[in-house]
């Protein structure tokens, strides 16, 4: 005990222990300062965002497939580990060597600067925050290393002649580790606050969540048909037919939500047209909306996975601001981007046939929520989101796929992204233990734009038999099922697989999702006692 004690009371552990404070200090006066300036300029948000760009495709699976909906949480806190980690490191090397301190100091303001500027829609004085922090850190960390050397009596004393004076005519050393503890705490306390303060009050200037809530959704031109009896599954702990818009998944590469105000929101749709047009979010409002029940997925959903989700939505079709804007001849694909800069790559077809692709204004009733893309998203049925689904789009440019590259594109997903035929068993659990007897066995599948026509059940190794499907709403939208299972004890194998429109079967092939989604049957064992 007394040896991890003089460990920890070292001046490398102190060392550290400066270093940390100082990151802190770094991050919680730019988060202030940043208040001030767009999200995007924060260190955190612009080197996670810097961070997702240069994911690899299976890294971004591992992520999504170990914390799905918690991905960015996990981001976060890998970032704050790391940042904490290399903030130790710049300490001990500022305590033996003030040089080189320095110079890891700049280096980091450096990259975070970098990484600040090359954001989508980031002004270089967006920089601003980051220098403040930069400055502000290096100054902490420069005061507790003077501490720390005339705690320890380091060589580095009797290169700073003033500090070495100063001690000489105290005639003991300047500070204590006490005093050091303490102003490290005063520090880290303070940091605390800044960061808060600053969150505050960058919620305080944005009144976007107000904004949101008092604004007035005008009746559709075509509303949604009623949604037919019996489109719930009757097993009890089958997903809602309907997602509420707090539990739809969420999966994008956007760390701060953009938030864009309706009188400054445009949409630019040029490229291969007859005519460049820019759309107001009062020209959609005053536009012939239409309301469509869709289900959305994500391409990262694992075989039985729950990146899934249904709502109504309200929009205009986008297929009348296609029209507006007269594709030419040859152009095959719409490159559409968000303001964080993401980008897909849409079929043109696909959004100027009958499946009512539409620019969205509300979900399930209300306008967006911020996190699903306030003010304005896109909304396709049939195709993975992210060849589809822009959150917070701005920009439409009419183009060829020979031509121009979407963000997935660019880093090994495919151009295109056709939803494949899926279903998922949802009660019992996998793993879960049951009753013998009578076992309910429900779940949901989908096939977007194709419709579901047959779900069916296997136990272990018996013959496939048929499931009871819920009444189908559209075949834009997902449809449930429920199967009557006399279980005996023992361990079982639940294995299941659907049918489309078209009479095809969903592949037992095994895939994953890159590139273009996955594939396969799902299997799951659960225990009957």
């Amino acid at each position: 005990m007394t040896n991890l004690r003089s460990r920890l009371g070292s001046p490398a552990a102190l060392a550290a222990l400066a270093g940390m404070a100082a990151a802190a200090v770094v991050l919680s006066v730019a988060e202030l300062t940043g208040a001030f300036f767009t999200a995007r300029a924060t260190p955190l948000i612009a080197l996670g965002s810097t961070f997702i760009d240069f994911t690899p495709p299976w890294m971004k699976d591992f992520a999504i497939a170990t914390f799905g909906t918690n991905d960015k949480a996990a981001l976060f806190a890998g970032m704050g580990l790391t940042i904490a980690a290399l903030a130790a490191v710049l300490g001990v090397v500022a305590y033996r060597r003030w040089v080189l301190g320095v110079a890891g100091v700049l280096l980091m303001g450096a990259v975070i600067v970098a990484s600040v500027v090359t954001r989508a829609g980031v002004k270089p004085v967006d920089a601003l925050p980051t220098l403040f922090g930069t400055i502000a850190g290096a100054v902490v960390l420069r005061l507790l290393t003077k501490q720390l050397w005339r705690i320890g009596g380091s060589n580095e004393l009797a290169k700073a002649p003033a500090d070495r004076a100063a001690a000489d005519r105290a005639g003991r050393p300047a500070s204590t580790r006490r005093a050091f503890f303490a102003a490290t705490g005063i520090t880290a306390v303070a940091s605390v606050i800044a960061a808060g303060g600053g969150r505050l009050l960058g919620a305080a200037r944005s009144n976007i969540a107000q904004a949101r809530q008092s604004l007035q959704l005008p009746k559709p031109a075509s509303a949604a048909p009623a949604i037919p009896a019996g489109v719930q599954s009757p097993v009890q702990g089958v997903t809602p037919w309907i997602t509420p818009n707090n539990d739809f998944y969420r999966i994008d590469t956007a760390l701060s939500v953009p938030e864009i105000k309706v009188e400054d929101w445009e949409l630019r749709v040029h490229g291969l047209v007859e005519e460049e047009i820019r759309l107001t979010f009062q020209d959609l409002l005053d536009a012939e909306l239409i309301e469509s029940h869709v289900t959305l997925t994500c391409v990262s959903n694992p075989v039985g996975g729950n990146l899934a989700g249904n709502a109504k939505w309200l929009g205009v079709p986008l297929r009348d601001v296609l029209r507006m804007a007269r594709p030419r001849p040859g152009a095959d694909m719409v490159l559409s981007t968000s303001e964080d800069g993401f980008s897909a790559s849409t079929p043109l077809e696909v959004l100027q046939d009958d499946r009512d692709a539409m620019l969205a204004i509300a979900m399930n009733g209300e306008p967006l929520p911020l996190e699903h893309g306030y003010p304005v998203r896109m909304v396709v049925p049939g195709l993975y989101g992210f060849v589809s689904a822009t959150k917070w789009v701005v920009d439409l440019e009419v183009t060829r796929f020979a031509d121009s590259k979407a963000y997935w594109t660019q880093r090994g997903w495919s151009e295109r992204g056709p939803i494949k035929t899926m279903t998922r068993v949802e009660v019992p659990r996998s793993f879960a233990k049951v009753p013998a007897g009578r076992v309910a066995v429900g779940g949901t599948a989908w096939a977007q734009t194709r419709g579901i026509t047959k779900v069916e059940v296997q136990i272990d190794n018996d013959e496939w038999a048929e499931a009871t499907l819920s009444a189908e709403a559209s075949v834009i939208t997902w449809r449930q099922w429920s199967f009557d299972w006399e279980a005996t004890p023992g361990p079982h194998y639940i294995k299941v697989r659907a049918t489309d429109g078209t009479g095809e079967v969903q592949t037992d092939q095994r895939a994953d999702p890159v590139p273009d989604g996955a594939s396969g049957w799902q299997s799951l064992m659960v225990t009957v006692e």
